[in-house]
């Protein structure tokens, strides 16, 4: 279980700075918002055939829904897909790689308030508070280096953030409907009708992907398998685990996405001290969000 959740932490990690030289290699602008829903949605349309392509061989059968997921899968790709991404790949064009895997990582405090106080899962403790407040401290921090640095205010740092919210809301959806349906199977069709949406979408208001050459066909196809391979990997870890055993390994992503941004965004560590202070806040909420004893676990 560790090493699949590590595995999956560090393709997602992988994401931010490959998603950066995407933008670069097919010369899609910060302000071309249609171009970037558009390279987004061929991502997750691909991702969605791979994903079925590959557990279909896995499972030895066709990952085929049943007429009782269908509206399962709608939800999850708005969620999971459409809204996660759309202000996902918007908010990484306005900030930086570093910031942007610190920020997303409040998704796991995102989760548990929203599993707490609107779908009455579990009980809120002292302890979790506590570790939320820590987490966003972090996020408070990387945002008043965005504030220092010359960077576009915080648009893209606000935009990631709301990110982290949609994905919040697919977590605890996954967790309940993948107690009746395969995970594997919700997760490749939600993809391919979320990144169709997008797609459409975005080619509709004039977006477009040119200067496509080895490299950037390269880049789509690795960020596809990225999402086929982790969030379906993640998806069966959530339903054949305890999930603060598999979510306390989520403080590798910020990790994971700092250093690989750093070293192959050409970012430089640019966050300096407070982007270093930052991840250490975040990484450090998660774990103490996850050592609570009184986590109710099977009813995340």
């Amino acid at each position: 279980m560790w090493l699949t959740a590590g595995l999956c932490c560090f393709l997602w990690g992988s994401a931010f700075p490959a998603v950066k030289a995407g933008y670069k290699l097919l010369e899609i602008s910060a302000d071309d918002t249609a171009s970037i829903i558009l390279f987004a949605g061929v991502r997750f349309t691909l991702a969605g055939v791979l994903t079925l392509v590959i557990f279909s061989f896995i499972n030895r059968g066709e990952m085929v829904p049943k007429k009782s997921s269908l509206k399962k899968i709608c939800i999850l790709s708005q969620f999971q897909t459409v809204l996660q991404y759309i202000f996902f790949y918007i908010g990484l064009a306005y900030t930086t790689g570093e910031r942007g895997s610190v920020i997303n990582a409040t998704s796991v405090f995102f989760a548990l308030f929203i599993s707490a106080l609107i779908f009455k899962m579990e009980k809120i403790s002292v302890k979790k508070l506590l570790g939320s407040l820590i987490g966003f401290a972090g996020v408070i921090l990387v945002s008043l280096d965005a504030l220092g640095s010359g960077s576009s205010g915080l648009k893209g740092e606000l935009f990631i953030l709301i990110s982290s919210v949609s994905y919040a809301f697919s977590s605890v959806f996954m967790k309940r409907f993948s107690k009746d349906d395969n995970p594997a199977m919700l997760s490749g069709w939600q993809f391919i009708l979320g990144g169709a949406v997008m797609s459409v979408f975005g080619f509709a208001f004039g977006g477009r992907i040119n200067n496509l050459d080895v490299k950037s066909v390269l880049i789509i196809v690795y960020l596809a398998f990225v999402s086929a391979t982790a969030y379906s990997l993640w998806s069966i870890l959530l339903k054949n685990n305890e999930v603060s055993k598999v979510a306390v390994c989520g403080f590798m992503i910020p990790v994971f996405g700092f250093i690989l941004s750093a070293i192959f965004a050409g970012e430089g560590f640019s966050s300096g001290v407070l982007g270093v202070a930052a991840l250490i806040l975040v990484a450090l909420g998660i774990i103490v969000v996850n050592t609570d004893n009184n986590l109710a676990t099977k009813n995340y």
